[in-house]
């Protein structure tokens, strides 16, 4: 049989009061008013059956009853604080905050994130979308996806996957006067971004120089949103532009793609590798991975 418990606001007030031998004190603690005090502490006194307090007008003094009784609420609430904190210090464990540069962070990862906290509601996901390397583990991150050589010292780094890159152009681009084979390329517009066309041409076989002057996009997102708008042909990374291709905003020419020599990596400072959340991440994230590239195969 559960046994009944005095009114919580009472024994708070209670003890406030107690604590300060005050009421306008516990009032003001309590966001309360030095009548709601005085009325919760005379409901408390009549369902206990003794009296807490010896009053004389405003002033009050707490009796030897009201004193142990508070001694023992005061221990109870500590209990309770320190519980809560811990319960607070459980939930913030539970964050996982995400850094990954902007292109595969917009176009890979966040459509697919909403799966991951389906599966796992209890994790407060952060995502942060940087171009810069950032110290992970002075700034609290706990995972980096990052677009490189692997070579990331005194972090625990996985490998996720490589990416290509081939040139894609919109339908509508010069009323639909498409380039038909790579060496038309030198009578189009060829968009600059901060990879370089050169290896592509050489694989393809044309020999172009490098495009020179005009608009250099530095985000990848950028780039591909200028060629779905016809601006020109674009030498972009399949995993950046493949929602326009599959939207058939982009189309991609000729059938030569060139290896990116930097590939996708995640990056934990060794602090944050062992997290549950940063390895059910990681597991899903792998998972991911290989149900996209066995799509895209």
């Amino acid at each position: 049989m559960a046994r009944r418990l005095p009114n919580f606001s009472a024994l708070r007030a209670f003890e406030a009061a107690a604590r300060h031998e005050n009421f306008s004190r516990a009032a003001e603690e309590l966001h309360l008013t030095h009548g709601a005090i005085s009325h919760q502490v005379r409901a408390l006194e009549e369902e206990l059956g003794r009296q807490l307090f010896v009053r004389n007008g405003r002033q009050v003094k707490i009796t030897n009853d009201g004193l142990k009784f508070a001694q023992f609420l005061g221990k109870a609430f500590a209990d309770i604080a320190a519980a809560t904190d811990a319960m607070r210090a459980a939930s913030i464990n539970q964050r996982l905050t995400i850094t990954s540069i902007p292109s595969f962070a917009a176009r890979w990862l966040a459509p697919r994130l909403g799966k991951f906290i389906e599966l796992h509601p209890d994790i407060e996901v952060v995502l942060q979308s940087s171009g810069h390397m950032q110290d992970l583990a002075r700034e609290g991150v706990d995972v980096g996806i990052r677009f490189g050589r692997g070579n990331y010292p005194g972090m625990v780094v996985l490998r996720l996957m490589g990416d290509v890159y081939y040139p894609v152009v919109s339908p509508h681009y010069r009323g639909g006067q498409l380039p038909l084979a790579p060496a038309d390329l030198a009578r189009h517009t060829l968009l600059r971004s901060v990879e370089r066309w050169t290896p592509w041409l050489h694989a393809a076989g044309v020999d172009l120089p490098e495009p020179s002057g005009g608009l250099l996009f530095e985000d990848l997102s950028m780039l591909v949103r200028s060629a779905a708008d016809g601006n020109g042909v674009a030498l972009v990374r399949h995993v950046v532009a493949m929602q326009e291709i599959a939207s058939g905003q982009l189309l991609r020419l000729f059938n030569v793609a060139t290896p990116s020599p930097d590939e996708y990596y995640f990056v934990t400072p060794p602090g944050a590798a062992s997290k549950p959340q940063v390895q059910a991440f990681r597991d899903w994230l792998l998972e991911e991975i290989a149900v996209f590239q066995r799509q895209h195969a």
